[in-house]
């Protein structure tokens, strides 16, 4: 079976060799041959050329590569260098922002040393005047003389009142026959007992009620009227004296005339009446300002009621003044008392 094959193929190239063979006459054998011949010197000078050329090809090709190479290098060099750049933009900016900020802090530092230095000069000059408030503290013009002073000035004021307790001497009507002085309470102990009543005090011997003041009547005993408003024309003047020695301004002022005083108010709760205006000059049209009597006149009680009740304010005033409170609202000749024997006490120089 495998000869048969092998016969078969070689009969077969035999066949395809037989049909590539050119059959060349003989009179074009010459010009053939001498063709074949040429060609083979082509082909023979055409390999040596080859032959001679492969080597320059060769290095050109390597002289390619290598250009190729570094070609490719210096692009990756030129990446770098840009990446580099950029950092080196981003660095640069950054250095701006930064020398900026810091020029920023400079001024704001500058600003604040300025700003301390002129703080440390006023400080320094308020030190130099606190050294110079301590030494007049601590010299002749100090708070040791100004205390001296006070006290002389307290003592001063002790001894005034003194003489005015001496021209309207207040009394506690001990009984029916036998009068006593007021003694002066203990100090703290005023708070826990009865306020005294106006019937048992007495001004230069003259008690004081407040009953005609609130309702009169037929039956109301005119001496007792007129010796209540000769006490109150007492204590008029004795406030009238009494607050200049304080250096207080009364808040309202009075208008001295024994036992017919009125007492002035600025705002009045009361209006006047049409009587009033024409018997005295209730409104002064300069300074606007009533006037209401501490006496009675007539059978009209709300107007020297209210008068009395201006007179108690001004002696709370001078109460409140040396650091007590009023008795009461009534309490007109107790509240004086109170007023003279606290500053007449010892304790008052020290206050």
């Amino acid at each position: 079976m495998e000869r048969e094959t092998e016969r078969s193929l070689s009969e077969k190239l035999s066949r395809g060799d037989r049909e590539d063979v050119k059959v060349i006459e003989w009179e074009e054998f010459d010009h053939e041959l001498t063709r074949l011949w040429s060609l083979s010197s082509a082909l023979k000078s055409a390999t040596e050329k080859k032959l001679s050329l492969q080597p320059k090809l060769e290095s050109l090709i390597q002289v390619s590569a290598e250009s190729l190479r570094r070609s490719n290098e210096l692009e990756e060099m030129r990446q770098r260098l840009e990446a580099r750049k950029l950092l080196v933009e981003k660095i640069s900016s950054a250095c701006k922002v930064t020398e900026q900020d810091v020029k920023e802090k400079e001024d704001h530092l500058s600003t604040e040393v300025r700003s301390l230095l002129v703080g440390g000069t006023t400080l320094s000059i308020a030190k130099s005047k606190l050294q110079e408030s301590n030494c007049q503290l601590e010299g002749e013009s100090g708070y040791a003389h100004l205390k001296i002073v006070t006290n002389k000035l307290r003592k001063r004021q002790q001894y005034m009142v003194s003489q005015v307790s001496f021209i309207y001497p207040l009394k506690i009507e001990a009984g029916p026959s036998q009068d006593q002085e007021l003694e002066s309470l203990p100090g703290g102990s005023r708070l826990g007992t009865k306020p005294m009543s106006q019937g048992s005090v007495r001004i230069l011997g003259l008690p004081f009620s407040m009953a005609p003041f609130t309702k009169m009547s037929f039956f109301t005993d005119k001496k007792e009227v007129q010796k209540s408003a000769t006490a109150l024309g007492y204590v008029a003047h004795a406030v009238s004296l009494l607050a200049p020695y304080l250096g207080v301004p009364i808040r309202y002022p009075l208008r001295l005339g024994g036992s017919k005083t009125y007492i002035r108010d600025y705002a009045p709760y009361i209006e006047p009446s049409s009587s009033d205006l024409s018997s005295i000059s209730t409104f002064c049209q300069n300074s606007k300002f009533v006037e209401f009597p501490l006496f009675l006149d007539g059978q009209e009680t709300t107007r020297a009621a209210y008068a009395v009740f201006l007179l108690n304010k001004n002696i709370e005033q001078l109460l409140n003044f040396v650091g007590e409170s009023s008795l009461g609202p009534r309490q007109v000749l107790a509240n004086l008392k109170e007023l003279i024997r606290i500053i007449q006490s010892p304790d008052y120089l020290d206050s």
